[in-house]
């Protein structure tokens, strides 16, 4: 590894490696929907990737509900929805695996409750070296923190991990870490830019096309 400019590859979770982005999402609809208001267009998208208290301070205005209280529904609401596991998304445990053979770190880094982030760990077999949810940094995703901490636990340079996700959020949060981007979309669109590229499934993704986003 010495001698490579790959160093760890630090993934999302909700959407990139699992398919949890609406379960999150209708989440989201269900708990507003007590309140009698509805959420669509801007503020159906503006909660892709985002973490529960983020998600609560932006609805607590709309609403009329205390964020504490709409963040506690939120949170058990989605844990409710994976308790029992989350679907892979296609070709993510053939990558994850082959990441494994070649000896490359991994860490799972995700905006939703550790709590969550731990059962789906579990249900994927566990294959990371470090696992992130949104209580592990001072701020979650779109700021910088989770990647940089995963890059740190991992003992890696964040110019040197390839970040996999599948939201505008997720992208801007490893982009400010300084990772490199691949963007697999799930529910939104990502447009592809310096140091983003964008692949339509991670069936297309093996370590070959990783290292070749760092230049290996």
């Amino acid at each position: 590894m010495s001698g490579e400019r790959l160093s760890a590859v630090l993934f999302d979770m909700d959407g990139t490696l699992v398919d949890t982005e609406e379960a999150w999402v209708e989440t989201v609809e269900k708990v507003v929907a007590r309140y009698g208001h509805a959420l669509v267009g801007e503020g159906r998208r503006a909660v892709f990737g985002r973490a529960v208290e983020d998600t609560a301070e932006l609805l607590y205005e709309t609403v009329g509900a205390p964020r504490e209280k709409l963040a506690a529904e939120l949170g058990a609401g989605f844990a409710a929805r994976v308790a029992d596991g989350a679907e892979p998304r296609p070709g993510a445990l053939q990558l994850l695996g082959e990441l494994r053979e070649s000896g490359i770190p991994t860490a799972l880094v995700s905006a939703s409750p550790r709590v969550v982030v731990d059962g789906v760990a579990a249900s994927l077999g566990h294959p990371f070296d470090a696992l992130y949810g949104a209580e592990d940094t001072a701020r979650t995703k779109p700021a910088p923190d989770p990647y940089l901490a995963a890059a740190a636990a991992l003992g890696a340079d964040p110019a040197r991990c390839v970040a996999v996700e599948d939201t505008v959020t997720g992208v801007t949060s490893a982009r400010a870490a300084g990772c490199v981007v691949l963007a697999v979309p799930s529910v939104e669109a990502i447009s592809p830019a310096g140091g983003v590229t964008v692949l339509d499934t991670l069936e297309a993704a093996d370590v070959a096309l990783l290292r070749a986003l760092l230049g290996d």
